[in-house]
Formats: C-alpha cells, sequence, structure tokens
C-alpha cells in the first residue's frame, strides 16, 4: 500500500520514536560501490562517509582486491561540574572484496581518496593463455 510521503518511510516511524534511534549511526551508505566498465578499464567509487584516509586500506593478494576500512568516534558531553551528562562511542571495521585476476599487481591499480570517497581504477588485462607444456614419455629399447 503506498503512504502518502508526509509520513516518511514508515507511518508508525513517529510513534514509536524512541530516544535511542536519533544517536544510532547509519550504515546505508557505507561502502556503497558503483563499478564502471570503460575502456581502459574498471574504475570503482566507493562511499566511505566519515572515514579518514588513514583508516582505509586496500590489498591485492591472489586476484582479489579488499578495501577495508575502520572507523571511530567519541561524543563526550559534560555539565558545568564537569560531570557526564552523555558519553557514547563508536567503532567498527567493513571490507568488500573484488575479483580482478591475476595479472593485475598494486603497481597497475591507481586509486584516491576524497570528501568520503574512493576512486580506484584498475586495468583490463587479459588472461595470458597457459602454455601448453608436452610431456613425453621416454621409451627404452
Amino acid at each position: 500500500m503506498l503512504m502518502p510521503s508526509i509520513f516518511g518511510e514508515n507511518l508508525l516511524d513517529d510513534f514509536f520514536d524512541f530516544p535511542f534511534r536519533r544517536y544510532s549511526t547509519s550504515t546505508t551508505s557505507l561502502m556503497n560501490t558503483d563499478i564502471k566498465d570503460t575502456d581502459q578499464g574498471y574504475e570503482i567509487t566507493m562511499n566511505l562517509p566519515g572515514v579518514k584516509k588513514e583508516d582505509v586500506k586496500a590489498e591485492l593478494k591472489n586476484g582479489y582486491l579488499t578495501i577495508s576500512a575502520t572507523s571511530g568516534s567519541s561524543k563526550d558531553e559534560k555539565d558545568d561540574q564537569g560531570k557526564y551528562i552523555r558519553r557514547e562511542r563508536y567503532s567498527g571495521s567493513c571490507s568488500r572484496s573484488f575479483y580482478v585476476g591475476d595479472q593485475v599487481t598494486e603497481e597497475d591499480v591507481k586509486a584516491k581518496f576524497e570528501n568520503g570517497t574512493l576512486t580506484m581504477m584498475i586495468p583490463k588485462k587479459e588472461a595470458k593463455p597457459a602454455v601448453e607444456d608436452k610431456k613425453y614419455i621416454s621409451i627404452e629399447g
């Protein structure tokens, strides 16, 4: 059933709006990834809101590109006497892996991190056909 947009996503959201819901961390846009096929290769654009550049790691191992990010935050508020009114902490990590092929090396991948968006360019590399090794059995006689 379609609801008018004045109610938001769910009619009961406002009715059951518990106080702790306002402070929850939304992860709906964390690590959203777009992969674009270009003539030169693949362009990966990944959203990492609230993550610093030094907390993002990219590793290439066995043909898999793994991108991981860690994040932590602390919200401390005190009253006039220095007593805590609210103290909240959040920390977490996440990662995504993509198969890019065994022929891609670390030097081939170009990466840039700006304003919470990681952009990576991975070149297309043709799989090298396996050279057929003919092994002969020696025949005595």
